[in-house]
C-alpha cells in the first residue's frame, strides 16, 4: 500500500488536502522539519505532512485505540521511520523543550478542557521561531446554554470563543507576529454536504435494520450546521511564532 492510497480517507478535517497544505505553507514546513499535531486521532496529516513535504512528524494522540490504528496505518504503508503517533495528552506533551519547528492541529482544541495549557505546550517544546498553525471552531456569537450544552452531549465541544479572544488566548502564553482567517464562510458548503451526506447513511442503515449511529451526535450534529449556516458559529486558521 502506498501513502497516497490512504489521503482519500484518512483526511477528515475540512477542506481536506487542501487545508493540510495551508497549514504547512503557514507552518513554513519543508523537508527536514520536526513538525508535531496535537490531536492526531488516525494520523492522516502525520502520514500526509511526511510523505509530501519530507518533514519528520510526531503525532500526539489521547485515545489508545487511535494511536495503534495510526501506528498499524503508518506501518502498512512504509512511512515508520519519518511519522508515528504517541500516546500523550496534548495538555502534557511528551516531547522535549525546544525541540519542534512547527506545532500543527486541526479542529481539535474545542474538545480539549484547557486549550491554555495546551498552546503553552506548544510554545514549550517550539524552537525560537518556531510555528504555531491550527484550525478550530469559534464562536461568533455567545451560544445559547441550550445550544451549549448539545454541543457538549453530543459532540464533546468545549466553552468556544471569538477570533478576538483566540487571539488573546494565543498572545497570552507567549507566541507573537499572530495571524488570524475567518473560515466561516468557507467551511459553511462543507457542514452542508457532510451533513447530506451523513443523513443518508443514517437512511439507509435504517432501511436495513442496522444501527443509525449515535442519535445524540446526529441532533448536535444538525444543530452545529444551523449555526455555521448562521455565522453563529464557525472557524478559524491561526498562525503565529515562538
Amino acid at each position: 500500500m502506498r501513502p497516497d492510497d490512504l489521503f482519500p480517507y484518512d483526511q477528515d478535517h475540512y477542506g481536506g488536502l487542501a487545508a493540510t497544505d495551508e497549514l504547512a505553507r503557514n507552518a513554513r514546513i519543508t523537508k527536514g522539519s520536526r513538525v508535531a499535531d496535537f490531536c492526531a486521532g488516525l494520523g492522516g496529516t502525520v502520514r500526509y505532512l511526511a510523505f509530501k513535504y519530507g518533514a519528520d512528524v510526531t503525532g500526539i494522540e489521547l485515545t489508545p485505540s487511535r494511536v495503534a490504528g495510526a501506528e498499524e496505518l503508518t506501518r502498512q504503508v512504509g512511512l515508520q521511520d519519518n511519522a508515528r503517533v504517541i500516546e500523550g495528552n496534548v495538555m502534557s506533551v511528551p516531547l522535549d523543550d525546544t525541540t519542534m519547528d512547527a506545532v500543527v492541529s486541526q479542529e481539535a482544541f474545542c474538545h480539549v478542557p484547557d486549550p491554555r495549557q495546551a498552546l503553552s505546550e506548544a510554545f514549550r517544546i517550539l524552537r525560537d521561531e518556531g510555528r504555531l498553525a491550527f484550525t478550530d471552531w469559534i464562536a461568533n456569537e455567545p451560544l445559547s446554554t441550550d445550544d451549549a450544552k448539545l454541543m457538549w452531549d453530543g459532540m464533546a465541544i468545549q466553552p468556544l470563543r471569538s477570533i478576538p479572544e483566540y487571539r488573546h488566548l494565543v498572545e497570552s502564553v507567549g507566541f507573537k507576529d499572530i495571524r488570524a482567517v475567518d473560515l466561516t464562510t468557507e467551511w459553511a458548503p462543507i457542514l452542508r454536504e457532510r451533513l447530506a451526506m451523513y443523513q443518508r447513511l443514517r437512511e439507509e442503515a435504517r432501511q436495513a435494520g442496522t444501527p443509525m449511529g449515535h442519535d445524540a451526535f446526529h441532533e448536535s450534529y444538525v444543530r452545529f450546521v444551523d449555526l455555521i449556516q448562521q455565522h453563529k458559529l464557525g472557524g478559524v486558521r491561526l498562525v503565529a511564532s515562538r
